[in-house]
């Protein structure tokens, strides 16, 4: 069993994809099969296993999700109470209570099964830069 974690600076909305720096990890563990969980510490913020060939597709899931929950600013969103962090802090909470904030991926071999185009991404749901952690485990 082996634990690490990854650092993930964020400067706004977005998927920001952090496949490469898990690949080199699990790499650097040895050959094995064993089973990769990652959870990101935060509570408005999700992990994603995403297309990572075409931009678009980072670009409208972003603008769907911003259109399913607006800023609390939005009329629609009007019944919320925690809006003292911000107009996108409830918002941020919602989302990633839509979205998983835990991954598994099988590791053969020493390498993550991801499909050919698939991706790890940190999804940030807050405008103001962070620095998200995501915990790592292989077991």
């Amino acid at each position: 069993m082996s634990h690490t974690s990854f650092d993930i600076d964020t400067h706004g909305p977005g998927l920001y994809e952090f496949t490469e720096q898990v690949a080199r990890w699990v790499a650097g563990e040895g050959p094995m099969e064993a089973c990769l969980t990652l959870m990101v510490q935060h509570s408005s913020a999700s992990l994603l296993i995403q297309e990572n060939a075409d931009p678009e597709v980072r670009t409208d899931l972003q603008a769907f999700f911003h259109r399913l929950v607006p800023p609390s600013t939005d009329p629609a969103m009007s019944y919320l109470t925690h809006t003292y962090e911000g107009p996108d802090d409830m918002p941020g909470h919602i989302k990633a209570a839509l979205l998983p904030t835990t991954l598994s991926i099988p590791v053969i071999g020493g390498r993550m099964t991801l499909g050919t185009w698939q991706g790890l991404y940190l999804f940030e749901h807050r405008a103001r830069p962070h620095r998200r952690s995501v915990v790592a485990l292989l077991r």
